[in-house]
């Protein structure tokens, strides 16, 4: 697994969005921090650009994605907001160039589509924060962020004594994201492996039953069966139907691996969530989970 050169002071971040509309004065905040950070910002033409939900067409947000990853003098690119859209322009993208020149991709929810394919050719990417709204999030949103950006050696650590964690310890390459990304991406080029692999899932907004669906499905698939490690965070505003499922989706995920031996956690600071810590997908981490305490590292 390749991972891309560190930043350093001075150095410029492409700004970019692949799928909802964003303003530049909505970027204020996150635009202050880079300055905070000592990093150049370059808009991208999809900053302010309009075609319905979207930040400008399918071809415009290609073209935007493809020069930031063609352009020498961008070092990271930095994903302005989620939604969805990544992936009705991930196909039209060549990643030749960024194969030769990898640099750090930005972002969860819908960037999920790009940190899946990135896995796929053996170059890590982060997990974390879109620009937008990053002024909301917690100290330590941000100070992983830097800490995973400019080099500097970090572990996630919290407390926790939720009743369906499993306890052990494992090694392996994490990977993951928005866990109805990561579904909506079976069976495409941006499938991935993850025999061997530590699995972040999250999710946002969804009914129950589509997330015990969607679960039952990776279980089926025999994607949950050979974990070396499981790792929940939020599983935010979830949705029921008038008559209740009966299970939160807590619950629907600890039957589905209630059979496996491997550790999970639930509860982890990433996600929807307030507290949305950076993770390095493909990363080579250790995840620990004792009756009391969380540390990934």
């Amino acid at each position: 697994m390749t991972l891309p050169s560190n930043l350093k002071p001075g150095d410029t971040v492409g700004i970019v969005s692949t799928a909802r509309k964003i303003t530049e004065t909505e970027l204020q905040p996150f635009l202050s921090l880079l300055n905070a950070w000592q990093l150049q910002p370059l808009l991208g033409k999809t900053i302010g650009a309009v075609e319905n939900q979207f930040a400008g067409s399918d071809v415009v947000r290609t073209q935007d994605f493809q020069e930031m990853m063609d352009n020498p003098a961008v070092k990271a690119i930095w994903c302005a907001r989620g939604g969805y859209g990544t992936v009705r322009m991930i196909d039209a993208l060549d990643f030749s160039n960024f194969k030769k020149n990898p640099k750090w991709v930005i972002g969860y929810s819908d960037m999920t589509v790009l940190h899946n394919t990135l896995h796929a050719y053996g170059i890590a990417s982060l997990h974390a924060q879109i620009a937008f709204n990053i002024e909301q999030k917690t100290e330590a949103t941000r100070q992983t962020l830097y800490d995973a950006l400019f080099g500097n050696k970090y572990s996630i650590e919290y407390a926790s004594e939720y009743k369906f964690n499993r306890v052990g310890e494992a090694t392996g390459q994490l990977v993951g994201g928005n866990l109805s990304v990561f579904f909506s991406l079976l069976g495409s080029p941006s499938a991935i492996e993850t025999k061997g692999k530590i699995l972040f899932l999250e999710d946002l907004d969804e009914y129950l039953y589509h997330i015990d669906r969607m679960i039952q499905n990776l279980k089926r698939s025999g994607l949950l069966s050979q974990l070396k490690g499981l790792i929940i965070g939020g599983m935010s505003e979830m949705n029921d139907n008038t008559i209740p499922f009966g299970k939160s989706a807590e619950e629907i995920i600890f039957e589905a691996v209630k059979e496996y031996n491997y550790p999970v956690c639930f509860n982890f600071p990433a996600g929807h969530v307030e507290d949305n810590r950076a993770l390095i997908i493909g990363k080579k981490t250790t995840l620990k989970v004792t009756d009391a305490q969380v540390i990934l590292k």
